[in-house]
């Protein structure tokens, strides 16, 4: 206690503070960078565009009465998603570091905004516990459809229990979760250049040009109209229907979720960005992309739900059990399924890819590791931690556990959608705005540098004091439907 008094102590462990900064701008000042804009767009767009957009948002649009959904996520989208999708990007282009360091070049001396960057890197490896395992579903899907599993005759409930018959399969759903965590470990571990970017482009230019094959095919389908109008056309009545209270909360939550903002995996992308733009104009450019898929996705499957007499309200089995059935009654239908789950997988493969970016770059940087050791470490890693999420759903292995009611991926899930993701683009939200944090002059600083569209000091009120609330209510309205309690 006696030496902890004494000024010397105080100037070490000043000098030892000042030490670990310096080390940080030494990183930073050799950051690697994505060697253009398109690779950033792409790189950036992939890890939002994943499972929530060419799964979740077309359920949910279904179950939330169509097009006056789409109007209402629109707009959510404008007002919550953006923002923190742009504070995220300029905490990584500012410190040109991974999450774990970013919050510690920027934040105030003595505080402790830093552990949120610890936070992020755990929201990330949960995120992996069960995405890799839901991810190798897709890949399952494409040779189960291709070999004709779906195809012929099928008696009712079929395509059901053919799910439930992988779901009982841990072996295969191992298998398939394994060769997921090794495509992104190996993409990742060639190098941001030649490896991400260069796989992640050619995957997303890959994912864009099937998904307009797949629209057309299904717009141009005979019945096809009402399913546009379904999806297109808001309509108040069915808004009553589901509950304006529901679809108001489901436009609201899906809007902050579907860019994957909360945990950093968009900020180690910052880290990459050069400062020819603004983020505000790199933002809404990420989000519109984003946007496109989730909408194409809508053509695909509601044109084929109603041309085939399907109803576009299964919810989660939508995906699964019911298209199945709809490509088992087209036209060449064995085609359009195994595409349509090529687009799937490369959709999921690319927030895959864009996780593990975040996660392999924080421990190099943390550890001191290469990239090829750390993704070689971690490749061992999220397989052990992913193998609960695969054994959750077998009758003879762990499917007796329960946790809140639901499966472990549901638990998992839970923790990263409900928790993490919410709390964590809080955290962002609050650490841009406040005097205590980085602030919002420092924030807008970096936002407007570069040509383009430039937040306005007016906005400043709304980003300090309206849209911390706004995710606020996104997590609190999050549990209270969770548990049943509204």
């Amino acid at each position: 206690n006696q030496i902890c008094l004494t000024p010397h102590f105080w100037v070490l462990l000043h000098k030892f503070h000042q030490d670990k900064i310096q080390k940080m701008k030494e990183v930073s000042s050799n950051r690697e960078l994505l060697s253009s804009r398109l690779g950033f767009i792409l790189v950036a767009a992939g890890c939002a565009i994943g499972i929530g957009n060419v799964w979740k948002f077309p359920y949910i649009t279904g179950m939330s009465g169509g097009g006056i959904f789409v109007l209402i996520y629109f707009i959510f989208l404008l007002l919550l998603g953006i923002p923190i999708l742009c504070m995220e990007l300029g905490v990584g282009r500012a410190s040109r570091l991974s999450p774990i360091k970013a919050f510690k070049s920027l934040e105030p001396e003595g505080t402790k905004w830093h552990l949120q960057g610890w936070v992020s890197l755990i929201g990330c490896y949960l995120l992996m516990m069960f995405y890799t395992t839901v991810a190798g579903w897709m890949l399952h899907y494409i040779f189960s459809t291709a070999k004709g599993t779906f195809a012929g005759e099928m008696p009712s409930g079929y395509v059901g229990e053919q799910f439930n018959s992988l779901l009982n399969d841990p072996a295969t759903m191992c298998m398939w979760m394994v060769i997921v965590v090794m495509l992104g470990c190996i993409t990742v571990g060639y190098g941001l250049i030649k490896g991400l970017e260069r796989i992640s482009k050619t995957l997303m230019l890959i994912l864009l040009a099937i998904m307009v094959v797949l629209a057309i095919n299904s717009v141009s389908l005979n019945n096809g109209r009402a399913g546009l109008e379904f999806y297109l056309v808001p309509n108040l009545d069915r808004m009553r229907q589901v509950g304006i209270f529901n679809v108001i909360y489901n436009a609201m939550s899906h809007a902050f979720f579907t860019l994957s903002i909360g945990i950093g995996s968009m900020a180690i992308f910052g880290s990459y960005m050069k400062k020819t733009n603004t983020i505000l104009k790199e933002g809404i450019t990420i989000a519109l992309l984003d946007t496109a898929v989730a909408l194409v996705a809508g053509l695909i499957i509601f044109p084929a739900c109603f041309a085939y007499k399907i109803e576009p309200n299964a919810g989660p089995g939508l995906l699964f059990v019911t298209l199945p059935e709809v490509f088992n009654r087209m036209p060449w239908g064995q085609f359009w399924g195994a595409m349509f789950f090529i687009f799937m997988s490369f959709a999921s493969l690319s927030t895959v890819f864009a996780v593990f970016e975040n996660i392999i770059t924080c421990c190099s940087e943390q550890f001191g590791w290469t990239r090829k050791r750390s993704a070689f470490y971690n490749f061992f890693i999220i397989s052990v931690l992913s193998v609960p999420c695969v054994l959750g759903f077998s009758e003879w292995t762990w499917n007796w556990l329960k946790i809140f009611g639901g499966t472990i991926l549901d638990f998992e899930d839970f923790i990263v959608s409900y928790c993490a993701l919410p709390l964590g683009g809080m955290v962002f939200c609050i650490f841009c705005t406040s005097r205590y944090g980085w602030g919002i002059k420092g924030f807008y600083e970096e936002a407007n540098t570069g040509d383009g569209a430039q937040f306005k000091p007016w906005m400043r009120g709304y980003l300090t004091y309206i849209l911390p609330l706004i995710v606020l209510a996104v997590f609190v309205l999050g549990i209270c439907d969770k548990f049943g309690m509204i």
